[in-house]
Parts: structure tokens; sequence; C-alpha cells
């Protein structure tokens, strides 16, 4: 039963000729949404439009290449937006909230809490959050990267039953141009297909939509990608009608504080592994002991997100380490009956526990 769902829209769908928004597509993205909460369910609305809505109206016919000019167009932009859906919703007595986002806000575990609580604070209250990333303030290195991947994580935030990204185009499609009606597993022939390129005032693509499904289908989460332009879309697929590409989601998903570990949180170092913790990790679901580290990178403390690398650069996991940079370095290859000698006390057998590991 699908009872709360996060929708993306993007902002080809919103815009109309000249790349301005257009009131009426944004009408039936506010219809559609009426129709679902109609139906006793939740929704979360992650809307890109701002920086095309601000280019819009600055004269702009490209996306702005300088990050000034691209804040300062989100800044315009946003309000406009904004308005756009306060009026569409105001028929049919929905409240919405904004909510501006910077990848920042969900590395931090505080902050991600906090925006999950206020999320469903808001649903619970029947009032419409509408999420978008906070471009006036993200800079190159807390930037999400695009809506697809933000839609995501709220998603992951929030345990959503399902996820709707809404396009220009019907779904995803196969190198002869036929649509994939259901995408099972994310092989590399299906990443192949991932060919469409973002627009004049957009970001992301079809690759972008992929990566973003497969991080939700890996939580237990079914995501749909389909066409934001045809009316009634969206109660179409929350009612499982076959529309656009459907993602299968995994039987069993992460629990919600190791999707955080996976998805939301930038590591603050590296840890490289030996063959013999790689096979541990990927095939015995152990954990990461100081024996099997050959090195580390970055500097990192006890509780900070890291990558774990193999030998050969791949990242095959991440976690949240029980020992300093400085600590390890010191421990590295020792078994653990080893690190009470060289410390003065072992705190930790497990360099990474199993319950703070996710594998990637």
């Amino acid at each position: 039963m699908i009872r709360r769902v996060v929708v993306k829209v993007g902002t080809s769908t919103l815009s109309g000729r000249a790349g301005r928004l257009s009131r009426q597509r944004v009408q039936q993205i506010a219809d559609d949404v009426a129709a679902v909460r109609g139906e006793r369910r939740q929704v979360v609305l992650v809307s890109s439009g701002a920086v095309g809505a601000g280019m819009a109206l600055l004269g702009l016919r490209r996306r702005p290449e300088h990050l000034t000019d691209l804040q300062a167009a989100a800044a315009i932009g946003q309000h406009h937006l904004m308005q756009q859906y306060e009026r569409a919703l105001h028929r049919h007595r929905i409240v919405p909230a904004q909510i501006l986002l910077t990848a920042a806000d969900l590395h931090d575990r505080a902050r991600y809490l906090n925006a999950r609580n206020t999320v469903l604070a808001l649903l619970a209250r029947k009032v419409l959050p509408i999420i978008n990333e906070n471009d006036t303030v993200a800079t190159e290195e807390i930037r999400f990267g695009d809506n697809d991947r933000l839609s995501a994580l709220v998603a992951n935030l929030i345990d959503a039953d399902l996820l709707v990204i809404l396009s220009n185009v019907d779904g995803c499609y196969d190198e002869a141009g036929r649509l994939i009606p259901r995408i099972t597993a994310f092989t590399e022939a299906v990443r192949r297909v991932a060919t469409s390129k973002a627009g004049a005032s957009s970001v992301g693509g079809m690759a972008s939509k992929l990566q973003a499904a497969e991080m939700v289908t890996r939580s237990g989460i079914p995501c749909v990608i389909a066409s934001g332009l045809r009316p009634g879309v969206l109660q179409a697929a929350v009612r499982g009608e076959q529309v656009g590409t459907y993602c299968e989601p995994r039987s069993t998903g992460l629990e919600e504080r190791k999707r955080w570990v996976a998805f939301a949180v930038k590591p603050s170092g590296r840890i490289v592994v030996d063959d013999g913790a790689r096979q541990a990790l990927l095939e015995r679901e152990k954990s990461l002991l100081a024996s099997g580290v050959l090195d580390s990178r970055g500097r990192f403390a006890v509780g900070d997100p890291v990558g774990i690398d193999d030998r050969q650069g791949r990242e095959i996991a991440r976690g949240l380490v029980n020992y300093s940079s400085d600590d390890l370095a010191r421990i590295k290859g020792l078994r653990s009956s080893e690190i009470e000698s060289m410390l003065g006390a072992n705190a930790f057998d497990e360099v990474v526990h199993r319950n703070n590991l996710v594998v990637l």
C-alpha cells in the first residue's frame, strides 16, 4: 500500500515556451498532487524550476556557468516558483511549505534528523512540503548535483513508499528507442541506455534519474520514471498502473541509519583494505578489523564516515569508523589482541563495526 510518496518534478516539466514557468503545467502538477492526497496519501514534492524561472525573468537563454550567476537566478526564481505553486494549490485548499536544503544539511546526522522531523511534522498537519536545493548558498562542495539525487535522499529520509520522477520523457528507453517498462536490476546494459542529455535550463538527464532510482531501490523503495506532461500520471503511478519505467526495489532494504551512511554522508577519509578483508566484507558480512587494513587517507576522528576501498581503489563500502586516522595508522595490520599493547587500551575490536557499515 502506497501511503507516502515523494514526487520529483523537473524544470522541463514545468516550463513552457522560451523556458518560462508555465502556469498551466504548474496547475496540472498541483491538480495531480491534490488528487493523490485525496486518496489519503501523503505527498512530498521535490521541485526544480527556480533557476529556470530566474533565467526567464532575467532574460537569459542559457543556464549560467558561473556560480554567482546561478545563485542570483535561483534567488529571483525561487520566490516566483513558490508563488506559482501557492496559486495553483489554493483552489484545492492545500497549504504549501518551502524547504530549502544543501547537501551539508544531510551530511550532518543531527541536521539530517531535524530535516526528517520537520517534513514529518508538516505531513502530519496535512501541509504539502515543497523541497528544493538551496542554490542561493550552495557551493560546488555542498551541492547535491541535481534534484534527482535530492529526491532519492528525501525518499530515504522520510521512509517513503514510492519515488516518482517526472520529466519530459515517458521513461527510460533501450538502444532501439523502445520504452523499458520495468527494471529489475541496474546492470551495465541498463546504464548504457542512459543517454538523454540535460536541457538548456536544467541539469541531469536519464543517467541521474537511474542513479536516483538505484539509490532508493537499494533501500527497498520502488521508483517510477515517467512523463510529467501527461495529466493524471502521478495518480496512475501511485495506483500501480503501467506508466513510464518501473524500477523494482530490493526485497530487503537498508534500515534508516544505513541509508544515511550509504547515500547522505560525505566520507571524511578513506581506508584501503587487503583482499582478505574485501572478501570478509562482501561475501561473509563481517566487520572490518585492523588486520585487514593496508592504509588510510585523509584526516578523520572517531565516529566519522569513511569510504572503504580495495587494492584497486574501488569503493566497496562505507561506514562509521571507531578509530581516528592517527590511531589507525598505528594499528593497521595488527590483530585485535595486539591493539591494546600499541594504544594502551583496546577500545574496539573492529575498525568499522558491521552495524555501522554498508556494502556498496
